[in-house]
């Protein structure tokens, strides 16, 4: 199982690594993954409390805190309630700012007594001269023992570190600062060895070498770059916030008969929640009673607000617009649709990219290998000056400057805000190396229904015969379509329904029966109607005339023509289609402006599916795939060398999702879909396909200049600080250095933080357009690697109408388990399948029937 462990005591990236480590080697840990920015650590573990318990004895052991954060609503075995996103870094700024100001308080006086006199600022009298040296070093003591003491967790958490030999960077502050202090101390003493024994010289020498200034401007400054540090931290944290701030803070319930306002926490599924104008929907369910105009902005994207009624389903964090109604809770706490997006967002800013592993590895050997830099200057110093002071200068200087915090800061900070960018704009990135991997994609996989187009059909085109009104074609054909449960039915009727409510009032409808390979025949009014195919009408005598001469123009568009008669005369014809997105083509687009190669898989007949690549103008277009097939074309492009992207919406779709370098559901799709898909596109748009990649390279790059700069920094300033350039009179300051460190994490912060401002790129109108493709449609080949004994076996199908009807039985026995062919004939209204001896007849049936057919075994 998987959980989540609040650390404390983590600085920089080798208290991470070590955490890392140190959970990692108990027995029954699986994984750990440690995130320094959000002092965290995702454990999968075998569930044992023993080896729970055993986690946090462990990395209590390595100078850390550790404590099992629970999920929400759950209390007991030790574990600490989750805090709201967010609040752990208010926290930080707020402690980092109490710090800054006292440090600020006694560091201002101090820096003025102790370079004053370098800089020929007046001195109080009590201080100026040689006759009160010792008064100005006891005066720079007094000052510098309130820095050190309120930043006092630099040296508890340093030395105990340290002493677990694990240093990190609160080490590396701790031996500098503490170094110059205790020296600045022994020079005291000396001080006032001297002034009792009348040595001026030696009082003189003793006063230049005080580095009290130095021990507590370190602190101070250091202090000032981890509370600039904090305050950029926080803001990465801002998507997770703004979605836990969608959600409303108390519900309106009806118990006991009476209504009664509760926090949403506490709302109970099945009960029952009242929902007025104006108010959010606390959490998912079903409308019992009333209506309403919901906007559904916040989880779906989509903009034109949605009319809920007695039945459908509301989803928590939508704004009920208009009206009043009741609702069954269905889904609350942690299983609410908000939640689970968030649960999305935090697991993904949780995990670790590949790239990340590469710092962490350096970061584990960083801080010893300062120290022992910083050990070897002080001895070649002192071997080359034969000064203690300047050995010491060097050496504080190279401790104060490296940076391990930079390095460790580099990639989680610009996961956190790229995730939270892709969550802002409806893209959810389950893991940070989802988002790695995207940025390499070259191949795009799309499947057509319900990605590329709409997933529903509707109509697309009305021609009507000589003499003939659109009024009365609609009239009958709706009469006749409302009788019917086929998909293109519903079409018709929503067409009428847009035009004229009424459009079948007062028709009478007598003699209704489905026409098998045909269509419907009935009467209305009296008179026969027939609705159907252009075989059908032949088959009455009635004569189309112009109307089937467009026939097979609205075919090559992948349109599929119903004709309509009337007591044997024809009336028109009104087409159908599954209508391409509006973006379809203009996300195309922008993949190709990428570089990147669009090829589009459907079960569909080569025909509709040549007519929607040419609208959207992908690469390569492979009509009639099987399921299995669509995962053997996304695994032939990767051995290609190609990295590849499979975006899909159905469970036909999991197999390729799933081998594909990156799954991309869509949001409407199914939930087997989604959980197979490492990229979620809640808008269910495809142009946020490209979108998505265009934030993992954004993100990517943001990465890669984090770890240069921490990388370049370090391998500049350490040589400097080490006095490879006192030749040509280039030395450091430690107080230098110090501000150095301290800003050197906000940079990498900052910079990441530049990620809030992406935006997608925009299509322009021509780019948009499709351009002139070569597609290549071929019917893929089913493996035949097959091990079991293959058996044909043909279904009587009764019901088929169209090429709709022959999509839905082909894909119903397609879902069956064995099924490796299927050939549907809609002339013979026949089904032929290629299956292992384990199909049943019985379990072929069944997915036609599931599916609205009747069918029989021949």
């Amino acid at each position: 199982m998987r959980e989540t462990f609040d650390i404390t005591g983590m600085t920089c990236a080798a208290c991470s690594a070590r955490v890392q480590r140190a959970a990692g080697e108990v027995p029954g840990v699986e994984c750990a993954n440690v995130n320094l920015l959000k002092n965290s650590m995702e454990l999968d573990y075998d569930g044992s409390p023993e080896t729970a318990a055993a986690v946090v004895e462990a990395i209590e052991k390595s100078g850390y805190g550790a404590a099992r954060r629970a999920p929400a609503g759950e209390k007991g075995r030790g574990a600490a309630p989750a805090d709201r996103p967010g609040a752990a870094a208010e926290r930080a700024i707020r402690e980092k700012r109490d710090q800054l100001m006292i440090s600020t308080v006694f560091s201002v006086p101090l820096f003025y007594v102790a370079m004053g006199p370098m800089f020929g600022w007046p001195q109080p009298p009590a201080l100026a001269g040689e006759a009160n040296l010792v008064a100005l070093g006891l005066t720079q003591l007094l000052l510098c023992a309130p820095i050190l003491f309120v930043n006092r967790h630099y040296f508890i958490t340093g030395f105990r570190t340290l002493a677990h030999r694990a240093p990190n960077m609160d080490s590396l502050i701790a031996l500098g600062s503490a170094a110059s202090a205790i020296w600045s101390v022994a020079q005291l003493y000396r001080m006032a060895w001297a002034a009792g024994a009348g040595d001026a010289a030696t009082l003189h020498a003793a006063a230049h070498n005080l580095y009290f200034d130095s021990a507590g401007m370190i602190l101070t400054l250091i202090t000032l770059g981890k509370f600039f540090e904090a305050r950029a931290k926080g803001r990465t944290t801002d998507a997770i916030a703004a979605l836990m701030d969608l959600a409303p803070k108390t519900a309106t319930v009806v118990r006991d008969g009476a209504e009664v306002e509760v926090p949403t926490e506490d709302v109970m599924v099945g009960e029952r929640v009242i929902v007025r104008a104006g108010e959010s929907v606390p959490v998912d369910g079903v409308v019992l009673e009333g209506s309403a105009t919901v906007d559904e902005s916040a989880i779906t994207g989509e903009a034109v607000p949605v009319e809920k009624g007695v039945g459908d389903r509301v989803t928590g964090a939508t704004v009920s617009m208009r009206g009043w109604f009741a609702m069954e809770a269905r889904a609350v706490g942690d299983d609410t649709t908000l939640a689970g997006i968030i649960r999305l967002v935090d697991e993904a800013t949780s995990s670790k990219a590949p790239i990340e592993r590469m710092a962490d590895r350096i970061a584990g050997v960083f801080v010893p290998v300062v120290i022992a830099i910083a050990a070897a200057t002080f001895v070649a110093w002192l071997a080359l000056a034969g000064d203690v002071a300047t050995a010491l200068t060097h050496a504080i200087s190279i401790l104060v400057i490296s940076c391990p915090c930079a390095l460790g800061l580099a990639t989680p900070t610009a996961i956190m805000v790229g995730t939270g960018r892709g969550a802002a704009n409806g893209i959810l990135i389950k893991s940070a190396e989802a988002l790695e991997t995207a940025c390499n994609v070259d191949a795009v996989v799309l499947d057509k229904t319900g990605t590329v187009t709409e997933g529903s059909p509707s109509v697309t085109d009305v021609l009507l015969a000589p003499g003939v009104s659109e009024a009365e074609l609609l009239r009958v054909a709706v009469a006749l379509e409302r009788k019917s449960e086929h998909p293109l039915a519903g079409a018709v009727c929503a067409y009428a329904d847009e035009k004229n409510a009424d459009a079948d009032k007062d028709a009478r409808v007598e003699k209704f029966e489905q026409v098998a390979g045909g269509g419907l025949s009935a009467t209305v009014d009296g008179s026969p109607v027939l609705a159907g195919n252009a075989r059908l009408m032949a088959a009455h005598g009635v004569v189309l005339g112009e109307l089937e001469a467009a026939t097979a123009t609205l075919a090559d568009d992948g349109k599929t023509p119903l004709f309509f008669s009337l007591g044997g005369r024809a009336l028109g014809m009104i087409a159908v289609a599954d209508p391409v997105k509006p973006t379809s083509s203009a996300a195309v687009a922008r993949l190709r402006a990428m570089g990147v190669r669009t090829v589009l898989l459907t079960g569909d007949q080569e025909r509709t599916a040549a007519a929607v690549a040419r609208q959207v103008g992908v690469d390569e277009v492979i009509a009639g795939v099987l399921p299995a097939q669509k995962e053997a074309k996304v695994r032939e492009l990767q051995e290609a060398g190609r990295t590849v992207a499979m975006v899909g919406d159905g469970i036909n779709d999991a197999p390729a999702l799933a081998r594909a370098d990156v799954g991309i559901a869509i949001g409407a799709g199914t939930d087997v879909a989604i959980s197979s898909a490492d990229v979620v596109l809640m808008h269910s748009d495809p142009v946020d396909v490209a979108t998505a990649m265009e934030l993992s390279r954004a993100t990517m790059r943001n990465i890669k200049q984090n770890l240069f700069w921490a990388l370049f920094y370090n391998a500049i300033c350490i040589p400097v600080a080490a006095g490879v350039l006192s030749p040509w009179g280039v030395t450091l300051n430690p107080m230098i250095g110090a501000a150095a460190m301290g800003f050197s994490s906000v940079f990498v912060v900052t910079n990441a933080l530049r990620l809030l401002a992406w935006k997608p790129s925009e299509v322009t109108a021509d780019v948009a357009t499709p351009v002139a493709t070569d597609v290549r449609v071929e019917e893929s080949n089913v493996e035949e690697s097959r091990k079991d004994t293959t058996m044909t076996k043909t279904l009587n199908v009764t019901g088929m109408m169209c090429q709709h009807c022959v999509a839905h039985v082909r894909k119903a026995l397609e879902g069956v388990d064995g099924v490796s062919a299927v050939d549907v004939n809609l002339e013979a209204g026949t089904a032929t399948v290629e299956a292992g001896d384990s199909v049943t007849d019985e379990a072929l049936v069944a997915a036609v029937v599931d599916a609205g057919y009747e069918a029989t075994v021949a």
